[in-house]
């Protein structure tokens, strides 16, 4: 029995910013995420690792580089866990858009018709993508322990396909930055191990 570690990406400037950046390219890791990387790379050490797969946007593909460094592990970028489309809203402030808009993260978590309608990817596709790249680590890497270095949503998405959750479950949930999201797969059937694992000095911290 394997696990798939899915590792959302440290604290980068959008974050701090509360800019949606979507898939803009050129936003870096600040030095706090690029200490959470550091520790998250620490904390995966005694977990056996023998594959990292990234996103190919920047602040997770250098948290994946952090990770895959400290564990002597060559990383592999893949396009099936890149950051969702945001569409009109990339580069806006969240409190612009929740202005104009109201709450587009409850709307893209319902699937409101309004999101595609603005080029954002919907919560389906996701999904689907995040299941693909699951489909391909069950495959070539059976029993093994692999971290797929990410984003919000799509772990988010691999969540939602192992246990009920509401929109507002969804919307509620945070996945901290640099936390490792822990699933165990058996047979095509998971189950999950940790949510939001990191360093317990981290729990004092702003997510």
């Amino acid at each position: 029995m394997g696990s798939i570690i899915f590792l959302r990406h440290g604290q980068a400037k959008n974050n701090t910013e509360r800019i949606l950046a979507g898939r803009t390219p050129g936003i870096p890791l600040t030095e706090k995420g690029i200490d959470q990387a550091k520790k998250a790379a620490k904390f995966l050490e005694d977990m056996n690792i023998s594959a990292i797969y990234s996103s190919p946007i920047q602040r997770a593909k250098n948290t994946a580089e952090i990770v895959g460094k400290h564990n002597s592990i060559d990383v592999k970028i893949d396009d099936r866990l890149i950051e969702l489309d945001m569409g009109k809203f990339t580069g806006v402030p969240y409190d612009e858009i929740f202005s104009s808009h109201g709450n587009v993260f409850m709307k893209f978590y319902k699937g409101e018709l309004e999101i595609a309608h603005n080029g954002v990817e919907t919560f389906a596709d996701v999904k689907k993508r995040v299941l693909g790249i699951v489909d391909h680590v069950i495959e070539n890497h059976p029993d093994e322990n692999v971290v797929l270095v990410t984003h919000m949503d799509p772990i988010k998405a691999m969540l939602s396909t192992v246990v009920s959750l509401s929109p507002e479950n969804l919307f509620e949930l945070i996945i901290a930055n640099a936390s490792l999201n822990i699933f165990r797969e058996y047979k095509r059937k998971f189950s999950i191990s940790g949510i939001n694992v990191m360093h317990p000095t981290r729990f004092h911290q702003d997510f």
